[in-house]
């Protein structure tokens, strides 16, 4: 958080003086920042620093929108900056003003070059190193040594016949996805397949996937959890985009969930259907789709040394709501569907969203040890007792 305050003090005192400078009175500028900011995961620092902040009668605006993108460039690419955008395109709905037309356009025209700035930094996300691509070798010893290990997974989550519609990767089927559903019945879950064969993430099975869900929703009578690993995450999302009356929450399983378009990674063969030339106005469409973020809890799994697909593409910004969470595990990207970490964490964020607890509710003190934020938090508190 350290790094990434002074980017937020910053931001608070462009954000301020942009409201200002079309008629907001300060304490009502901070007021709107203070409503935006509460929800974030840091707001106790944040916070306190609007409140006290001061700014000059002649604050330039052009000298802090810089600063504010200089450090977003340094800190580089992250999903967590559209939670500026939607608090910098909240101050310019406040002070849109039909008699100030003028005021309006500078305003508008200001917000837009804020969005066009980001979207650069976050095309900069770099494809996996070759390092992390030959790790990927390791998803054989995952696969094979969990037939050895499933029978010892703890199975304390009850599910209370739940629906969950599994969606497989890129290239994959319902088999892939087998441990998880085994796990997920075992706990009491109600568990659904894919069943339309390899999965090549084309258009043409968002109908039939629609009709899936509609089908389990109107049996069970109740809205159905959607669990996505990899590109079977992208459909994870966009049924709930599309329809968020019908899903409870989506998991997602490594999955490239945002900035796809700009995506770079060595299976150019998961973009097929969105970058075809063929489909090129096709593939905007889905891809508006795609980024927004939906009105139903989301919890992102994700791997830092995955070799596929770019980590930060997999992480929703936390920033943005109090029901999504990321959560980082140890493994490659081709072994998640036979790990662990990934079954354990997937049961406890399904009923933690569906309960309304908090993640950490539902996931024992053991099983902590199998996730790399346990560890770097023991290393955090190993520097601070002997600081």
């Amino acid at each position: 958080m350290n790094e990434k305050l002074h980017l937020y003090k910053t931001f608070s005192q462009f954000a301020t003086t942009l409201g200002l400078l079309n008629g907001l009175k300060e304490k009502d500028a901070k007021t709107l920042l203070v409503e935006n900011f509460n929800i974030h995961p840091e707001s106790e620092l944040i916070i306190p620093y609007i409140n006290k902040m001061e700014l000059a009668k002649d604050e330039d605006i052009k000298f802090l929108f810089n600063e504010t993108i200089r450090i977003c460039d340094e800190l580089g690419p992250s999903r967590e900056y559209i939670t500026l955008l939607m608090i910098i395109q909240s101050i310019g709905d406040v002070v849109a003003n039909p008699d100030n037309l003028k005021e309006n356009h500078i305003t508008q025209s200001v917000i837009e070059k804020f969005k066009l700035e980001i979207a650069h930094i976050n095309q900069k996300i770099p494809k996996p190193p070759l390092f992390n691509m030959l790790l990927e070798t390791r998803s054989i010893i995952e696969w094979a040594s969990i037939y050895a290990i499933y029978p010892f997974i703890p199975k304390r989550i009850k599910g209370d016949g739940r629906p969950v519609l599994l969606v497989p990767p890129y290239l994959g089927d319902d088999y892939s996805t087998s441990f998880v559903r085994r796990y997920l019945t075992s706990l009491g879950f109600k568990t659904y397949k894919w069943e339309m064969g390899f999965n090549m993430v084309k258009s043409h099975y968002i109908p039939r996937l629609e009709e899936k869900l509609d089908d389990i929703y109107q049996k069970h009578g109740e809205k159905v959890s959607i669990v996505g690993w990899s590109g079977g995450g992208i459909f994870a999302k966009i049924m709930a985009n599309r329809h968020p009356n019908q899903v409870e929450q989506i998991i997602t399983i490594a999955s490239p969930i945002w900035g796809v378009m700009e995506m770079k990674t060595p299976v150019y063969g998961i973009l097929e259907f969105f970058r075809g030339k063929s489909l090129k106005e096709r593939n905007k469409r889905f891809l508006a789709e795609l980024e927004p973020i939906p009105d139903v809890p989301v919890t992102c799994l994700y791997t830092k040394t995955d070799g596929l697909v770019p980590w930060k593409h997999c992480m929703e910004a936390e920033s943005y709501r109090g029901n999504i969470k990321n959560i980082e595990v140890f493994g490659s990207h081709s072994g998640l569907g036979a790990n662990a970490s990934v079954l354990m964490m997937t049961a406890n964020a399904l009923i933690a969203n569906i309960k309304g607890q908090t993640i950490n509710d539902t996931t024992s003190n053991i099983e902590r040890v199998l996730y790399p934020n346990y560890w770097r938090n023991k290393k955090l508190n190993l520097f601070a007792k002997n600081s």
